[in-house]
């Protein structure tokens, strides 16, 4: 006698096990997604993680590779129209885990020159603006910053000093901003300000970096984001005509919505950075020997490997579930609060645990370990800091802001 399921066979046979797509997330992304990932995957493995770690120990920006990214469809990749590519907010995040899995600095380029100072312009500015600007920036033959912090307003940007006033039908900028990416490269700063229109509201000015008056000066002595460039800005005196303002923003809800697009992009490289601290200890452990058999066979290092798992997987599932409720045009900026919190605080947490299954190697730069964790120390900070981001969606549970 036999059963009605003695002869009955899967339908197909299973995949090959992915230990780094534990839950099969590839198959709920889209033959273009992972496309798409996979070119980058190959861009950051041919050109960045060759000579990641001699730029970052000599603090060295490659400026040689924007150009690369450009081709690429890396900067403004998810804007529609003037040269951009266009992409679905998926594809963006997925460009920027792949990015920052080969060096934090690296995707944060690709953050401010599209996620800040090109959606700035995208979303804010006149047709003659986007159109002086946005196509070189999309190719790489322009960069751009984004000056909203200053010394004495970082997570306070209403307090924010730097003033524009009328001069007749120009605008006279005086104020200092700090810690701004790219602000030494750049050709064209967004400058947040307030004027001295009814109520002081702030608003967006073009700044042309060779305008006179305007100075910019690297952050040196850095212990994270070597790969990237920080900067004080300066503006004295800076002369602009009516032109130069962006018409489309008024008010901070204007920084806000483009320090959005960027928080958005973190919450999937952080993943990335996480996924490299993963994969070294996972082949560090399988090589290593003590006590006559490899690490990875011991109880507590498996531990620490599937709790570093773990949070990864979970992460990426976020931070695809919020990109795709982006792309349908739902998420919130809370729920952005919410990934950001979230997958950089645990990313951190992988980066600190991967360093301890390499024990002492795991503080050299032999290995990408170190390099990550110190650049997520910025990234826990930039863009709204965890303390920021707690309060956002505390104030979202109870109704109560705290920030004051």
């Amino acid at each position: 006698m036999t059963t009605a399921h003695t002869d009955s066979k899967p339908k197909e046979a299973s995949k090959a096990h992915d230990p780094y797509d534990f839950l099969d997330i590839d198959a709920h992304l889209s033959g273009e997604e992972i496309g798409v990932r996979e070119e980058i995957r190959g861009f950051v493995r041919e050109r960045i993680e060759p000579r990641i770690e001699d730029w970052w120990e000599r603090a060295v920006f490659p400026r040689e590779l924007v150009p690369e990214m450009g081709a690429k469809g890396l900067l403004g990749m998810h804007l529609e129209g003037h040269g951009c590519a266009g992409k679905s907010a998926v594809v963006y995040g997925l460009a920027c885990m792949e990015l920052e899995a080969g060096d934090s600095g690296l995707r944060t380029f690709v953050s401010v020159q599209g996620s800040l100072a090109m959606s700035a312009i995208h979303e804010f500015g006149s047709e003659d603006q986007k159109q002086e600007w946005l196509p070189r920036m999309a190719k790489g033959e322009k960069i751009g910053c984004f000056g909203l912090t200053e010394p004495e307003a970082g997570s306070d940007p209403a307090s924010m000093k730097t003033f524009a006033r009328r001069d007749g039908s120009d605008w006279v900028l005086d104020g200092s901003k700090r810690w701004i990416g790219m602000g030494t490269i750049a050709d064209v700063a967004v400058i947040w300000a307030r004027t001295d229109e009814e109520n002081n509201p702030v608003r967006g000015f073009l700044v042309p970096t060779e305008t006179k008056g305007f100075s910019a000066k690297d952050i040196e002595n850095k212990l994270s984001m070597r790969s990237s460039i920080q900067c004080d800005l300066t503006l004295e005196d800076v002369r602009l005509p009516e032109a130069a303002m962006l018409p489309g923003a008024k008010g901070l809800r204007g920084p806000f919505a483009c320090l959005n697009e960027a928080r958005y992009g973190i919450i999937w490289g952080a993943m990335g950075a996480a996924c490299s601290c993963l994969e070294c200890a996972v082949e560090y452990a399988k090589g290593r020997e003590q006590f006559g058999k490899p690490i990875a066979s011991f109880q507590l290092t498996q531990k620490k490997l599937v709790d570093m798992m773990l949070e990864i997987e979970k992460g990426t599932l976020l931070a695809l579930h919020l990109g795709r409720m982006k792309d349908a045009g739902t998420l919130r900026p809370e729920q952005v609060s919410f990934g950001k919190l979230n997958n950089v605080r645990e990313a951190l947490k992988v980066a600190r645990e991967a360093r301890t299954v390499l024990g002492g190697n795991g503080v050299t730069s032999d290995y990408p370990i170190m390099r990550h964790m110190n650049n997520l120390e910025s990234v826990l900070t930039y863009e709204g800091t965890s303390e920021v981001h707690t309060l956002v969606l505390g104030n979202a549970l109870t109704g109560i802001p705290a920030f004051r």
